[in-house]
């Protein structure tokens, strides 16, 4: 690809990639990036001649948004430098990469932004991290007026599928879900306190989604003292020993069980006392393990709300349902707004051949003025619409004639619309 490439109005949008859909988790492993590596593979693609272009790397996808007066060259240059910065050889990607152009290459940028092409649909996060490749791609200087159009439109996109949908709005994850409930339980979670008691692998993913969402004051309680002391490390909070559960309880607004011992660790009677010292305040308890650590009786209490892995994964397929049902909707808005932004673009593509029009018809109209001077206006407009007319003329003539590869009629028909011959007036 030439190096030589400007940010012109020719440069077209292109998206080269692969993801969830075209090739499996280990070729997405081998080729996925952290911001430095994003920096990284900017770097290449402008060493080969790729001037605007943002990187994408996820665990769905390692895709190039990008614009270029050549894609497919910039696809192939795209192609090489991921391959560059991974052991992944350039005939493996570009056996399962897709690329794209034109109005699919924008229907696929808009559609990552709507997280609509995720393997999740309605994922959250996605806009955030679109947000983020992009101030990355504008702190190398890879950004130019075509892709920053088109990523500012899909801004705008993701912002009407997120507000008129409910593409988003319920959880679709068991961790997504026991981070719902404890918000619904407790609203600010900043404040709250948790209690994780066993080491189930369960437990511990939902106890590190609960910390990212706010839930920082987390205790590890578990049979064996050294595992939970190398949990709450690994966690980054504090352990205690699980003969201490009486006085734990109380001080837990949200309480995660994985020990899986078979017995019930917490019974009703427990939760009740625990109640009692928090002077009622309402408490989630999660059932993690297999078989179940609390006793189901503890439903009874008032102001405790308990949920084992079963009712997760109904409310987890509730969301889903709700999503698939929203996409739809979310999709007819996508559909729309590619829509407008293509014809916004075609309008402005259009303004400079008006200009430059609108010119040669000022000219020859000074020209005949010049030439005929102290003519009348009859005759000097009658000469200004023969020259005006010439050049379309011969055009149209050459056409008919087989002189060239577009179609007459096409011409014709182009002609006519432009200048109203086909109305009564």
């Amino acid at each position: 690809m030439a190096a030589a490439e400007s940010l012109s109005d020719r440069a077209a949008l292109f998206v080269v990639g692969v993801n969830h859909r075209s090739a499996p988790l280990a070729l997405r492993d081998r080729l996925f990036f952290d911001d430095d590596g994003l920096v990284a593979l900017l770097a290449r693609l402008k060493a080969r001649g790729v001037r605007q272009a943002v990187a994408l790397a996820t665990c769905d996808r390692i895709e190039v948004q990008g614009a270029a007066a050549d894609p497919p060259a910039a696809m192939a240059a795209a192609i090489e430098a991921l391959c560059a910065g991974s052991d992944v050889p350039p005939a493996m990607l570009d056996a399962q990469a897709y690329r794209l152009t034109g109005e699919a290459a924008v229907r696929q940028i808009f559609a990552v932004a709507a997280s609509l092409d995720s393997l999740v649909i309605g994922e959250p996060q996605v806009l955030g991290q679109v947000k983020a490749s992009h101030r990355i791609s504008q702190a190398a200087g890879m950004t130019g007026p075509e892709l920053e159009a088109a990523l500012q439109a899909a801004y705008a996109a993701a912002k009407r599928v997120r507000s008129e949908t409910r593409v988003a709005e319920r959880p679709v994850s068991l961790a997504a879900v026991a981070t719902q409930l404890a918000r619904d339980v407790h609203g600010d979670l900043a404040q709250g306190s948790g209690l994780l008691l066993g080491l189930g692998d369960m437990g511990a993913l939902l106890v590190e989604h609960l910390a990212q969402a706010g839930l920082k004051h987390f205790v590890v309680a578990a049979q064996q003292a050294r595992r939970a002391e190398q949990a709450a490390r690994q966690l980054g909070c504090n352990h205690a020993s699980i003969a201490q559960l009486e006085d734990l309880l109380p001080a837990a607004d949200v309480v995660v069980s994985a020990e899986g011992a078979g017995t019930f660790t917490i019974d009703a009677a427990a939760v009740t006392r625990a109640l009692r010292r928090r002077r009622q305040r309402p408490m989630l308890l999660i059932d993690a393990a297999i078989p179940g650590d609390l006793d189901p009786a503890i439903d009874a209490i008032d102001g405790v709300f308990r949920y084992d892995l079963e009712a997760l994964e109904n409310v987890a397929m509730e969301g889903r349902a709700t999503r698939e049902a929203a996409a739809k909707d979310a999709w007819r808005i996508v559909e729309e707004e590619v829509a407008q932004f293509l014809r916004g673009r075609a309008e402005r593509a259009a303004v400079p051949a008006l200009a430059a029009l609108r010119k040669r018809f000022e000219a020859e109209r000074e020209r005949v003025l010049a030439e005929t001077p102290g003519t009348s206006a009859e005759e000097a407009t009658r000469l200004l619409v023969n020259r005006l007319l010439h050049d379309p003329s011969l055009a149209l003539r050459a056409l008919a004639a087989g002189d060239g590869p577009d179609d007459p009629r096409a011409a014709e028909a182009l002609i006519r619309r432009l200048f109203r011959l086909d109305t009564e007036e």
